[in-house]
């Protein structure tokens, strides 16, 4: 059974996730090249510290949007959360500074100790940050994103309200600040620093209806027929249900096929009861089988095969 509504022109973005080695930037990297090839200007996204998007299309890719030579409309970006973030506090010191300085009373190194520490999850928000800067360009039709294994894709989408936890004590703060000169000047003028608090509370907002839009954004799921990783796909959509994110399809990749040797047979065997639990536990999803490949998947050839497995009735 293929994978279904990705050529929906009101779907933007499609994210794919699951344990790590389990083919999730094959996945992604397939589907993009499909989505490209069905007249869509595609932009794929790997939010994954240890990128492998480079690997998987065989070109240099960076922290910069490149197209993709021998695949028309498809273009790459590997985000560096880093450099996000090295820019984001660039632009926004002066506006943080500011409401450690007038909202905590703290000295200038107390303040100095706060700015060197990271804010909790701004890794991950600056990310996703980039992705709703990118949507709003609107260059492109459809997004797809490869993001790291299991638990960095839980923190990357947990962010938002780690981050918005971080925004709401500022803003108490803030409100207390605003009460004082209010009382004692008769007046408060909203300044830079109430300014960065809405905008920054607009992001996070953006960001969670982005992952929370089921007409505008898909979640797919990707694993393999072995015990473990069944296992940690049971705690991964577990933990998106309570996020309320949405899971329609799993992947299941490197099924094994032939039965030439006894080697073969065996394992066939095994994967044969981690699929009926696969259909069993997960029956409410459509099930996309993509048998084990010979050799690894690499180049637009080998994501050719892999994408046939994926939308091929």
């Amino acid at each position: 059974m293929p994978l279904k509504g990705l050529l929906d022109p009101a779907l933007k973005i499609v994210i794919f996730g699951g344990k790590g080695g389990v083919g999730k930037t094959t996945s992604a990297s397939a589907t993009a090249l499909y989505l490209a090839r069905q007249q869509y200007k595609t932009l794929l996204i790997s939010t994954d510290p240890a990128h492998s998007l480079s690997d998987s299309f065989e070109c240099s890719i960076g922290n910069h949007i490149t197209e993709v030579q021998g695949a028309k409309r498809l273009s790459v970006l590997e985000i560096d959360a880093d450099k996000a973030f090295a820019k984001f506090r660039l632009e926004h010191e002066p506006e943080i500074r500011k409401l450690f300085d007038t909202s905590t009373g703290l000295d200038e190194e107390d303040i100095e100790s706060f700015m060197s520490m990271p804010i909790p999850g701004i890794d991950e928000v600056m990310g996703f940050k980039t992705i709703v800067d990118i949507i709003d360009e609107a260059r492109f039709e459809k997004y797809v994103v490869d993001t790291a294994p299991t638990g960095h894709a839980l923190r990357l989408i947990t962010s938002p309200r780690l981050f918005d936890d971080w925004i709401k004590v500022m803003a108490r703060l803030r409100w207390k600040y605003r009460y004082m000169i209010s009382r004692f000047a008769g007046e408060y003028r909203p300044d830079e620093a109430d300014d960065f608090l809405f905008v920054m509370k607009k992001t996070i907002r953006k960001v969670q209806k982005l992952l929370q839009d089921k007409t505008h954004s898909e979640f797919i799921a990707v694993t393999i027929p072995e015990v473990m990783a069944i296992e940690e796909t049971k705690r991964f959509l577990m933990q998106l249900k309570k996020l309320n994110v949405a899971v329609k399809q799993l992947i299941i990749n490197n099924v094994m096929e032939s039965e030439g040797c006894d080697f073969c047979r065996q394992r066939k065997h095994s994967q044969n009861a981690c699929l009926t639990v696969l259909h069993q536990e997960f029956s409410n999803l459509e099930l996309v089988t993509v048998p084990l490949q010979p050799t690894e998947v690499k180049g637009i050839k080998g994501l050719q095969v892999i994408m046939h497995h994926l939308f091929s009735s």
